[in-house]
């Protein structure tokens, strides 16, 4: 079993920032690819950035892309979310995801972290 505790979240004015953080513990392998997800009200869950467990791979999702950073400390099983630039369309629950033995594009997420709100306003 794999725990994932997420930090972060907030409010914050279009055209701020914010870091996310997701910690892993548990029973962490080192081939696994980390991830987040997010999802506004009345919305499907959608992966907003991942990254493999090497670091080298990366996927964002296009509405995201030169906007938010995610990289990894594999030493801290820690993954981290840049996010500059915000806009209202940005507010959702952005929850952290595992995927063993997984890719960059997160396909099958196998743990899930409880979500942390991320608030922008305009």
């Amino acid at each position: 079993q794999v725990q994932l505790v997420e930090s972060g979240g907030g409010l914050v004015q279009a055209g701020g920032s914010l870091r996310l953080s997701c910690a892993a513990s548990g029973r962490t392998f080192s081939t696994y690819a980390m991830g987040w997800f997010r999802q506004a009200p009345g919305k499907a869950r959608e992966i907003v950035a991942g990254i493999s467990w090497s670091g080298e791979s990366t996927y964002y999702v296009d509405s995201v892309k030169g906007r938010f950073t995610i990289s990894r400390d594999s030493a801290k099983n820690t993954v981290y979310l840049q996010m500059n630039s915000l806009k209202p369309g940005d507010t959702a629950v952005y929850s952290c995801a595992v995927e063993i033995w997984g890719t960059a594009t997160m396909n099958r997420p196998n743990y899930w972290g409880q979500g942390t709100q991320v608030t922008v306003s305009s």
